[in-house]
């Protein structure tokens, strides 16, 4: 939804010499869904994956956040996949050639997370839609999976900059949970450790996997419900 981090996105795969195309708006647009697929499609020759990973981050909790932003979050994530999994499908399916639907979901889909109400909603959302579209897309040879990653380290030292600010926010602070403590690997995974899975369940060797989860997190899902 920002030209301006989305030309900084393209610029940094360009630098690592890819090719990209920043295509601006808000994934609750039924149009705009429809427009970034007609311009990937014109561009690269037809869409062959596709990731969901539109968030908006929003901590607050159940006694404290307003409606009209729950609506929006839960919107943004659940809305979002909606609608471009149903533009990219309906031109994969166009095309003959299948592809791979990849949804990003979160340790907090499967575990939920205090004073994150409507982030935990609406990523659990996206476990029963990643099953219930990778059952009806199957017959086209379209594949749909979940990909699970968990509190990450920044690889960037801006970013990093950024959270620690935002860790501040005294709705943050009253619910503040160790992740790190949290995770049996001893560290917070980084955006690199992510890239193989993902990759891999983009590639043809994921050919038979479709409807399920590739969990990246160092074990944090297992140890949170050891703790339950």
């Amino acid at each position: 939804i920002d030209a301006e981090t989305a030309a900084a996105t393209v610029k940094s795969i360009e630098a690592a010499g890819g090719e990209a195309v920043a295509v601006t708006g808000d994934v609750t647009d039924d149009a705009h869904a429809v427009d970034a697929v007609q311009q990937a499609t014109r561009h690269f020759g037809g869409i062959d994956i596709l990731v969901n990973n539109a968030v908006q981050f929003n901590m607050q909790g159940l006694l404290t956040m307003p409606v009209e932003q729950f609506r929006r979050q839960v919107d943004i994530i659940l809305s979002g996949a909606f609608l471009f999994t149903r533009a990219a499908a309906r031109a994969m399916i166009a095309a003959g050639r299948g592809g791979s639907v990849i949804n990003v979901l979160s340790t907090a889909a499967w575990q939920g997370q205090p004073g994150n109400v409507g982030y935990s909603t609406a990523k659990a959302g996206m476990i029963n839609f990643t099953r219930s579209v990778a059952m009806e897309l199957a017959e086209y040879g379209i594949r749909v999976n979940g990909f699970t990653p968990t509190a990450t380290e920044p690889e960037d030292p801006a970013i990093v900059e950024r959270m620690v600010q935002a860790s501040r926010d005294p709705g943050m602070t009253r619910y503040a949970m160790g992740f790190q403590d949290l995770i049996p690997m001893n560290r917070l995974p980084k955006p690199s450790d992510y890239v193989g899975a993902v990759v891999f369940l983009a590639s043809d060797q994921a050919a038979m996997i479709t409807g399920s989860n590739i969990t990246v997190d160092g074990g944090a899902t297992e140890i949170g419900r050891a703790h339950v």
